[in-house]
């Protein structure tokens, strides 16, 4: 890393000498274009651990500053039912080797509900019972002994590393539920839960293009669906791009519109870094 460190700290006047820009890792089959990374958030973060909370999976990977991991990414299946005090003492046993190997000064966390102040106030896909505005960022930093620790809903959290900063951007995460973002000039706008908005029969997103829909409806049947959401959210936000990620987006088959492309689940973790940016979240401003 510590080539890395040099060019991000060499002087501006030295044009001539100054690095390639270093690709994006992991890029989308169909992304047009390699996100703009944007410099380090904060002098002196050296180690970040990054924590994706999918409904299937719990992820983590230690990553610096800028995004690149520093250890493998690390799985395990999401516990079911997960109350809060099961999935903190399922991600401590997960993140151990990590920690240990590149000790973190800071913790970022994507969870798939609705997140307010560090905070769940909601989580569909972990089960209904003690999931009400739990401080769930706090309970973990303290559990691991890591003061520094931000919580925003797990489609912002991969957004932060798909987006390009520039317009209105939207996010929409195809997992276990559906997710969803908006960014306006790299800025993380207010949170939309539209997993739970009504959009076809009396069925929400969830229920209409989620896993358990795609499996009952079947390939076609469940393209057609994306397809259709994906103009659904063009008249509603009339977005400048829109970037589907989370692990079914490599499962969709028809031509995605010139202003809509695919991003690796790997953005989830990668975004963890972002998190840190003081234009990242609004409330760090």
């Amino acid at each position: 890393m510590a080539n890395v460190k040099a060019a991000v700290k060499a002087p501006a006047k030295k044009a001539a000498k100054a690095p390639a820009k270093k690709p994006v890792k992991a890029a989308a089959k169909k992304t047009a274009k390699a996100p703009a990374r944007q410099s380090r958030a904060s002098s002196g973060i050296e180690n970040i651990l990054a924590i994706d909370i999918g409904g299937t999976g719990l992820k983590a990977a230690i990553i610096d500053a800028d995004g690149n991991m520093r250890t493998p990414r690390a799985r395990v299946a999401t516990p079911h039912p997960c109350p809060p005090a099961l999935l903190v003492e399922t991600l401590c046993t997960l993140v151990a080797p990590l920690v240990e190997a590149y000790p973190p000064t800071h913790v970022s966390i994507g969870f798939p509900g609705f997140v307010r102040n560090n905070r769940v106030l909601t989580a569909p896909h972990l089960g209904p019972d003690g999931w009400n505005d739990v401080p769930l960022a706090q309970m973990l930093g303290e559990r691991l002994g890591i003061p520094s620790v931000r919580m925003i809903n797990d489609a912002e959290m991969q957004g932060l590393a798909a987006i390009e900063g520039r317009g209105l951007e939207f996010v929409m995460t195809l997992g276990t539920g559906v997710g969803t973002a908006m960014f306006r000039d790299g800025e993380l706008m207010p949170h939309l839960e539209l997993a739970h908005h009504p959009v076809s029969k009396n069925h929400a997103y969830d229920e209409y293009i989620g896993d358990a829909a795609r499996r009952k409806a079947g390939k076609k049947r469940w393209n057609k669906r994306v397809e259709k959401i994906i103009g659904v959210l063009d008249s509603l936000v009339h977005y400048d791009k829109l970037w589907i990620g989370g692990g079914n987006a490599s499962r969709l088959t028809f031509e995605l519109p010139p202003n809509v492309a695919t991003v690796s689940n790997d953005r989830g973790i990668e975004g963890g870094a972002r998190l840190w940016h003081p234009r990242s979240v609004r409330e760090t401003r």
